[in-house]
């Protein structure tokens, strides 16, 4: 792999996975103009989305995993891929979430991002 493109996908793993972090373990009490209806926290957002509790739990534990095997991806690079595609595939469903509900468009903004450079995770680690 070209040194740019692996340079570039070290640094998209690095964002994303921060990007989850952040949200799943220091922000998931906070309230953010981002989430889902009137909600104030990561309970309430899936609450809000009319999804049961367990359900937040296994995206929970399937975002942060995929944050730490974005970073365990960069000494182990083929773990990159499958991760990059389940985020994506994961961001897809936070963005039906939100029309779901009939969000506003700004509410889907950072998991449309976070789709995109899932994505771009994806197109550069082939």
């Amino acid at each position: 792999m070209d040194q740019k493109i692996y340079t570039l996908t070290n640094v998209l793993q690095i964002v994303i996975a921060m990007g989850l972090l952040n949200v799943w373990l220091l922000r998931s009490n906070q309230n953010t103009p981002y989430r889902g209806g009137n909600a104030r926290s990561l309970t309430e957002e899936f609450s809000s989305y009319g999804l049961p509790s367990w359900f937040r739990y296994l995206i929970g534990f399937l975002k942060l995993s995929c944050a730490v095997f974005l970073i365990v991806g960069i000494w182990i690079p083929m773990v990159v891929l499958p991760t990059a595609l389940l985020l994506s595939f994961l961001m897809v469903g936070a963005i039906f979430m939100h029309l779901k509900i009939r969000d506003p468009f700004k509410k889907s903004l950072p998991a449309l991002l976070m789709l995109i450079l899932s994505f771009s995770t994806c197109v550069t680690s082939l």
